[in-house]
């Protein structure tokens, strides 16, 4: 499996959902992240972003995901 350099994950205030980015060298995957709520804590988020780049076909480490509110 080929390892993700990071992953963002960002609240949309304009879809009321959140949004994870994720970076493998120069390419971006984009996904959103249904049925998470705004208040959703922070390693519950990470965990969400780890298995959506799992399903992407990428290993992500917890500690290279950031979340911005």
């Amino acid at each position: 499996m080929i390892r993700a350099s990071e992953a963002k994950v960002e609240w949309s205030s304009e879809k009321s959902q959140w949004h994870v980015v994720i970076t493998v060298g120069a390419e971006v995957i984009k996904r959103w992240m249904h049925g998470q709520p705004h208040e959703a804590g922070d390693d519950s988020l990470k965990s969400l972003a780890v298995s959506t780049a799992k399903d992407e076909g990428y290993d992500l480490d917890t500690a290279r995901v950031s979340i911005a509110r």
